[in-house]
């Protein structure tokens, strides 16, 4: 898989479905999602994880940080690479995200916009990282979706408090790539 895959599957549906456990990965891969973001997970049920989701045909993203038994480091990394079917992580650290680019997993830098300090410093750490997408939360107003977007020239991904069809159609509108949500009843928007 690579970026441009990832990117003509989010245009074409551009709801992710975020699962954090087994009954919301069934009901991800029945769904008309494209991307599955897997936000907790244990370190050994990485690999039936993402082969239940490659088999479905869907993109397989691990939240890196968010794996029980598994540290945040290089070897993870490592590990996630040789041993697991993930298309690519999420990560907050931009350590991790390097070392995924490096063995050519799609990258995802997630951020959480608090204050304006927070949105300053995506673009600091995007030009270190170099990461594939800038997944930000909780989501934010349109006017500092567009302000991002224009700002990191990433494409960018909105999540957290993603609740309905207005929430998807405010984040897409101001320019966002794709929404991330748990909320399994709008997955198939």
């Amino acid at each position: 898989m690579n970026i441009h895959e990832l990117y003509q599957k989010l245009e074409l549906s551009p709801v992710i479905a975020a699962a954090k456990n087994e009954v919301e990965l069934e009901a991800a891969i029945n769904s008309e999602a494209e991307v599955i973001f897997i936000l907790q997970s244990h370190l050994m049920e990485l690999a039936n994880l993402s082969k239940k989701i490659k088999t479905s045909g869907k993109v397989a993203i691990l939240h890196a940080d968010l794996v029980k038994g598994l540290s945040s480091d290089e070897k993870a990394i490592d590990y996630i690479k040789q041993s697991t079917s993930f298309d690519g992580i999420i990560s907050t650290k931009p350590a991790i995200i390097r070392h995924a680019k490096k063995h050519r997993l799609l990258t995802i830098q997630r951020f959480f916009l608090l204050d304006s300090s927070a949105l300053e410093n995506v673009d600091r750490q995007l030009k270190y990282t170099e990461a594939d997408l800038v997944e930000v939360l909780p989501s934010v107003s349109p006017k500092i979706i567009k302000e991002l977007v224009n700002h990191s020239k990433k494409p960018v991904i909105v999540g957290g408090l993603i609740r309905d069809k207005e929430d998807i159609m405010g984040a897409l509108g101001a320019g966002s790539l794709a929404v991330s949500t748990t909320a399994s009843t709008i997955w198939s928007i």
